[in-house]
């Protein structure tokens, strides 16, 4: 029998799960995945026993249940100032991947070219060779990773149909600013170009900076889908919901996608969510300042060491410079970071098709207090 020709032939196994279970093997302190080691708020974990217990456990609506896509609206508005509607423009999804894979899926014919903007969260390249697009990278210069609206201008052609942005930026922190976005809408008006606005990190901005979600510019918003994650927002990663907002004749063809990929969420944890959302609107409110203290945190007790890096602007993640301390490549570094010194961090080239020439790593500071001086204490004495 001859196997099948491989659909991602370059494609192994995500570099999250290679440096997690580095750290499970050498029992690391993991700053690598990004996930919290702290639990979600105990109103959201008391209302899913809630629901479990009271029967709310078969099939959900395909779009979301009801209550939780008018809060989900009701959060757009109060944040956005965009009227959505729940039942056209609204849909819960199994986590922001499968959203952005629905996304293109959605939208990417054979032959059509999306801009991808390096370093790159690592779904979006398969998502897009699975549906017969050809993904075009633009890279971002570091230290600072800031936009070069040149470089994406020039990279648009006639076969241009898409184009993915994130920001609060993962894996460097960097956040898109105004100016970003008046580049953005000048460079598309007249063309035909869909945006997706990776949004997962929305409420994890610091120094009193805005997010600047898609939905808030009409021109702009009619032609976007802008995803967002639940579990990035209340600590629950391992329950993958996400959700999508677009306009609705975009969401009409986001949910073709969606219905045959996962027909419906998970019934109880949507009401759970749904009661937060509308019991604890100030939980997101009060993520900014929440992160923004972890971020310091984790940064001052860097200090004394040899990485160097600016702070973070958004996300919980923060790049630094080990330059000083190694000639190793990043993969390499973080090799030995996790086997020798006990603590796992990210290489940042594997999210770019040609890495600039660059020592970054990258760290996760969705940790308790204790995790991060324990982690600190070992990475300062390199």
């Amino acid at each position: 029998m001859r196997y099948p020709e491989s659909k991602l032939p370059d494609v192994g196994t995500t570099i999250f799960t290679v440096m997690s279970q580095l750290a499970a093997e050498h029992n690391a302190i993991n700053l690598a995945q990004g996930f919290p080691d702290f639990n979600g708020p105990k109103l959201l974990l008391d209302a899913v026993d809630k629901y479990v217990s009271s029967g709310a456990n078969q099939y959900a609506p395909m779009t979301g249940v009801a209550e939780l896509r008018e809060q989900i609206a009701i959060k757009v508005q109060r944040l956005y100032g965009r009227k959505v509607s729940a039942n056209n423009e609204i849909t819960v999804t199994s986590g922001a991947t499968e959203a952005i894979y629905a996304a293109i899926a959605a939208v990417v014919h054979p032959g059509d070219e999306v801009l991808v903007l390096d370093p790159a969260f690592d779904c979006y390249n398969p998502a897009i060779v699975l549906n017969g697009g050809v993904a075009v990278h633009v890279q971002l210069k570091p230290p600072t990773f800031a936009l070069d609206w040149q470089a994406v201008a020039a990279a648009i052609t006639t076969k241009t149909k898409l184009i993915i942005f994130n920001t609060p930026h993962n894996p460097t922190g960097a956040v898109m600013s105004s100016a970003d976005l008046q580049q953005l809408t000048e460079l598309v008006r007249g063309t035909d170009i869909l945006l997706i606005g990776d949004d997962v990190y929305e409420h994890i901005i610091f120094d009193g900076a805005e997010h600047l979600s898609f939905v808030k510019y009409d021109e702009l918003y009619q032609r976007s889908f802008v995803i967002s994650s639940f579990g990035k927002t209340y600590h629950v990663t391992g329950w993958k919901i996400g959700y999508c907002v677009a306009p609705a004749h975009l969401t009409s063809e986001f949910r073709k996608v969606h219905q045959f990929l996962n027909f419906c969420t998970a019934t109880p944890l949507q009401y759970a969510l749904a009661d937060i959302m509308a019991k604890q609107p100030q939980h997101y409110l009060q993520l900014p300042e929440f992160y923004q203290r972890k971020r310091d945190l984790f940064n001052q007790l860097m200090a004394p060491g040899r990485f160097s890096g600016i702070p973070a602007a958004g996300s919980y993640f923060q790049v630094l410079d080990y330059s000083q301390i190694s000639d190793l490549d990043d993969m390499a570094f973080c090799q030995y970071l996790t086997e020798e010194v006990g603590v796992a961090a990210i290489p940042i080239s594997v999210f770019c098709k040609v890495p600039p020439k660059m020592r970054l790593v990258r760290f996760c500071f969705a940790k308790s207090d204790e995790t991060l001086k324990a982690a600190c204490e070992k990475l300062v004495k390199l």
